[in-house]
């Protein structure tokens, strides 16, 4: 805002004499973006209908979904999934730091302590409870990140819809990966020798014998222990070659 004050000021014989502070006129605006010519303006819709017949001429990209899969990017942040190590042991230890990471309280957690005949994580505790509610989840990912053991993924699904709200709060038996050939049905004991920092480290790739044997006495129906027999001979094998 422009000051044009005045400051009156008394003289030596007591007059009174001004003294104003003159102010420069504002400047008008000036526009840094370049001026056209009118040729330039005259050809500019011009230019845009280009694009759209060019683009008119081009051949039809259509998604045939859901006759089709669709085709999402490697990335794509969808429904979530609860891993499990090499030997079968479950990746979660009921940390519940993804519970309180999550920004829409989406993520229940409740933990249990593992035992010698109830062992289904390495270390002292395990998600005996997980559930994600998806009709609050944004799939922001924060619970990822904060995931210590990355027990927590996210997988390219996102067919989540469903006739009831029951349905789109999924328990752990919905969120847990499923069991690849050679792994060992949860509970058994880990790998003997190991710690949980070796699991961690990835140190543990396949099951054990002395485990295979453990499931075979306490759960001698189990379907996973005929893959995990024949995986667990592998890889006897190649370690004694090693040696």
């Amino acid at each position: 805002m422009a000051d044009n004050s005045i400051e009156k000021k008394a003289g030596p014989g007591g007059e009174v004499q001004r003294s104003g502070r003159e102010v420069a006129a504002p400047q008008p605006y000036q526009s840094l973006i370049p001026k056209r010519s009118p040729l330039e303006d005259a050809l500019g819709p011009a230019a845009g209908f280009g694009v759209t017949i060019k683009n008119f001429f081009s051949k039809t990209v259509t998604e045939q979904y859901p006759r089709e899969p669709a085709r999402v990017k490697p990335r794509f942040h969808g429904r979530h999934q609860l891993n499990r190590y090499p030997d079968g042991l479950e990746k979660c230890i009921g940390c519940e730091l993804c519970a309180w990471a999550c920004p829409a309280d989406a993520i229940y957690v409740e933990a249990a302590d593992n035992t010698a005949d109830q062992q289904f994580s390495p270390g002292e505790r395990y998600g005996r409870v997980y559930q994600i509610n998806y009709l609050r989840c944004i799939f922001c990912g924060l619970c990822i990140e904060a995931c210590p053991t990355r027990a927590l993924t996210m997988t390219n699904e996102f067919e989540l819809a469903g006739p009831t709200r029951e349905g789109l709060i999924y328990e752990k038996q919905d969120l847990l990966a499923p069991m690849t050939d050679g792994m060992l049905a949860a509970p058994h004991p880990m790998v003997e020798g190991t710690t949980d920092t070796d699991y961690y480290r990835g140190e543990v790739t396949a099951p054990t014998p002395a485990q295979v044997d453990w499931v075979g006495e306490h759960r001698p129906d189990d379907p996973s222990l005929t893959g995990a027999r024949s995986r667990a001979g592998a890889a006897a094998n190649q370690g004694q070659e090693t040696r």
